[in-house]
């Protein structure tokens, strides 16, 4: 038996892209040498920490309220303007809290008040209704208003309003 030798010579030159020596290369080498360690250093890290499930996570909750008094004009009282006045501009987002609540409910109203008209083919016809036919059965809970302040629905405007008590002179 006659062994069958081959002489392969590989030419290892072919196999490596030439290098060439720039600022470039020399900088992201030594960004990568430092960087690396740190990689492999982090890389379980996120295993370790457990997940705290014994707590949920709280949020605030806004106090809403769905008392919605009837509006009667000879009742005396004065009704509260939604329009945000900002007198001091550091205190500005405290002083826009109050109004921008009474916007949100009465434009949440509004809407209901509308689909129930587009619906009926009239507005609520006393507060009683009103009341069933548009806040209990959309299930309608306005934001809490601050102290001395109520919502009231005006039957002959369609419409919320925010009122308090008449300033005493």
């Amino acid at each position: 038996m006659t062994a069958v030798t081959s002489s392969y010579s590989i030419d290892w030159s072919v196999c490596f892209l030439p290098y060439r020596k720039s600022k470039v290369s020399n900088m992201t080498s030594r960004h990568l040498i430092l960087i690396l360690p740190l990689l492999v250093m982090t890389a379980g890290c996120g295993d370790l920490v457990e997940p705290q499930t014994s707590q949920p996570k709280q949020t605030a909750k806004l106090k809403t309220t769905d008392d919605i008094g009837q509006f009667k004009a000879a009742e005396g009282k004065q009704t509260v303007s939604s329009k945000v006045k900002i007198s001091n501009p550091l205190t500005g987002a405290l002083e826009a809290y109050e109004p921008t609540k009474q916007k949100i409910g009465e434009l949440q109203i509004q809407q209901a008040v509308n689909l129930f008209n587009a619906s009926e083919g009239r507005y609520p016809k006393d507060h009683e209704e009103f009341m069933t036919k548009v806040i209990k059965a959309n299930k309608i809970r306005l934001p809490q208003l601050g102290p001395g302040k109520q919502y009231q629905y005006d039957v002959e405007n369609n419409a919320l309003m925010v009122v308090t008590e008449a300033a005493a002179d």
